[in-house]
């Protein structure tokens, strides 16, 4: 599976976990392995360290967010969409190490898929403030 569908599938993953204020990776990880009968070690190495990662610098990540949103607004205002795909591309950015660019690009495309007709603009603009810090 190449890399971007491995990120789709590690989206899903996440998007499920927010929803349901899961924060258990390793459970929920097995469990959407078994019902997406995801079977290519890859794939799955790469979906346990971004649950792992995402889940263990929570904190970090959120409060990254939070200091970049524009005035005004709470990260609980975020849509839950946007606020995961903002977690997986500050994870992969900050402790992955994967170029800005190719993360952002790759949540962009994410975002116009999943989200809603401003998800791309704002996540590009938070992200891109995110980088512009660091």
């Amino acid at each position: 599976m190449k890399r971007s569908a491995a990120r789709e599938e590690v989206f899903r993953l996440l998007y499920g976990m927010q929803i349901q204020q899961e924060s258990n990776w390793k459970e929920q990880l097995d469990l959407y392995l078994e019902n997406n009968n995801l079977k290519d070690n890859n794939t799955i190495e790469y979906m346990e360290q971004i649950a792992k990662g995402v889940s263990e610098n929570r904190e970090e990540i959120e409060e990254l967010i939070s200091h970049n949103l524009k005035a005004g607004w709470t990260i609980n205002r975020v849509s839950k969409v946007d606020l995961v795909l903002l977690k997986l591309a500050i994870y992969e950015i900050k402790y992955n190490e994967l170029p800005y660019k190719v993360a952002i690009n790759e949540t962009v495309e994410l975002a116009k898929k999943y989200g809603s007709d401003v998800s791309a603009n704002f996540i590009n603009g938070v992200l891109a403030s995110i980088v512009k810090e660091n």
